[in-house]
């Protein structure tokens, strides 16, 4: 079968990655791509936001390709673009099979099959879609054999929703194939601010703290499975080789957590003398002093830590397991180590208080990270939040292109969208306009490059776990 894989043209434009400048490559279509051409099937990647894709080239590209079937991956700021492609493809080439996948189309499944798509693959994508693939290659659509494929939802002849049980976790993720690279424009993948190519790499899947606003442990579940540090390593050595990668960026939420893990890794890089840095996120309560300067001392050059709020009441709402005492010792060991360390925070929850934002503001800049990034809780389907949300009728935009965390789209008891979006403007401003933050950065050279960057970094690191996922 010929399969091509996408993200919906013409989102360059989008806010997200307007703000973002740059993009990162879609793991998840790419780990699908590699499963499929292992089983022999011929396939096609279209990284739409990296390739400016509009419309019109996009369907030219079909045109050409020829494909079987077209999936596309619908992250929730880019479902209406997707939406609106699916309808072209209807149009244009009526017995081409569409399939959506990603966390929005898992979450919003009769949304997706009302815009066009034929089926929905749900959760973990890689052997649902190869079954899937080799079910419609057999079979077409046919409604008695789609039921027995696991993992997805169709709608049947009646024009009922059919949800066929979820498919099981992959437990062993070193049997995956390395994501199909060659598809993907590879020259594209820059590190924020600089000419150097970035490798992104995803070690693990899952999360086992279901946070309120993040779908992670939701869509891949509650146990963290990791890949092996020898495999890990393997796909590290062949990016530097093939691609001459010299930065790895784990896409990971956090890589901190199994530490024999990162020592074996180390070990492996060490003895392979793979010259590159990494950058990778972190846990504040798995993190220590001895750990940090091993980290440091072993290539890491950027620690992002979801610290996500001031106030202690607000971390143990959104389940965060993570306490303000532990946060302030992580962030004077960076000090004392002259660690990269970022930290990320999350204003606009629906129980807080304007002085709940600013006490988060305040504890940023206690804190004193080398960068600071502040997005607005978002309701993403699938989420706790999101229930929360529809609950208590807090959701006021439904437009998802606004679902980018920069932007509110949901009220709170106390504070209302404006109010909201002017003290994302406060945090950003009191964190960055500070003396002590500017000279120091002026020391560093970096003052003049640092507007745009901290503009960038707000979305690029969204970026670089969402596109991980799809």
């Amino acid at each position: 079968m010929r399969v091509l894989l996408a993200l919906p043209p013409e989102v360059h434009d989008l806010e997200i990655y307007r703000v973002a400048g740059m993009t990162a490559p879609p793991l998840g279509l790419a780990y699908i791509a590699a499963v499929l051409e292992r089983a022999g099937h011929k396939v096609a990647i279209v990284d739409s936001p990296t390739l400016r894709m509009t419309r019109d080239r996009f369907l030219q590209i079909v045109r050409e390709f020829k494909p079987d079937i077209v999936g596309i991956s619908l992250q929730t700021p880019l479902a209406p673009k997707g939406y609106a492609i699916a309808k072209e493809l209807r149009r244009e080439f009526p017995d081409l099979v569409l399939i959506a996948g990603g966390p929005h189309a898992t979450y919003m499944v009769d949304e997706a099959l009302d815009n066009g798509f034929d089926v929905v693959v749900r959760f973990e994508g890689e052997y649902t879609t190869l079954e899937l693939v080799e079910t419609i290659e057999k079979f077409g659509l046919s409604e008695e054999a789609l039921k027995k494929v696991k993992g997805i939802a169709f709608r049947d002849r009646e024009g009922r929703t059919i949800e066929t049980p979820r498919r099981e976790f992959i437990q062993n993720l070193d049997e995956l194939p390395f994501p199909a690279r060659h598809l993907l424009p590879m020259d594209r993948y820059r590190v924020l601010g600089k000419n150097i190519r970035a490798a992104h790499v995803m070690a693990s899947r899952g999360c086992p703290y279901g946070c309120i606003f993040c779908s992670t442990s939701y869509f891949w579940g509650r146990r963290i499975r990791i890949r092996s540090a020898k495999n890990v390593a393997d796909e590290v050595e062949q990016l530097v080789e093939r691609y001459g990668a010299k930065y790895v960026i784990f896409t990971d939420d956090e890589l901190t957590g199994y530490r024999r893990f990162v020592y074996d890794l180390v070990k492996e890089f060490r003895e392979r003398k793979l010259d590159v840095v990494f950058t990778c996120g972190a846990r504040v309560d798995h993190m220590d002093r001895e750990f940090m300067k091993f980290l440091i001392d072993s290539g890491c050059v950027g620690l992002y830590f979801g610290v996500e709020s001031g106030t202690q009441r607000t971390l143990d709402m959104i389940g965060k397991r993570i306490t303000l005492e532990q946060a302030r010792k992580v962030f004077q060991w960076a000090k004392e180590l002259n660690a990269f360390a970022v930290a990320s925070f999350v204003i606009g929850f629906p129980w807080e208080t304007v002085e709940d934002v600013r006490k988060t503001i305040e504890f940023s800049i206690e804190l004193d990270p080398a960068y600071a990034q502040f997005t607005v809780a978002t309701p993403y389907p699938g989420t706790p939040l999101f229930h929360y949300a529809l609950q208590h009728n807090l959701i006021e935009d439904w437009n998802w292109e606004h679902y980018t965390t920069v932007r509110p789209v949901m009220r709170g008891f106390y504070l209302d969208l404006r109010t909201i979006a002017r003290l994302l403007q406060e945090a950003y401003t009191r964190f960055y306009a500070r003396w002590s933050f500017m000279v120091r950065e002026l020391k560093a050279g970096r003052l003049l490059q640092l507007i745009p960057r901290i503009l960038r970094a707000v979305a690029s690191r969204v970026l670089d776990v969402i596109r991980s996922r799809v």
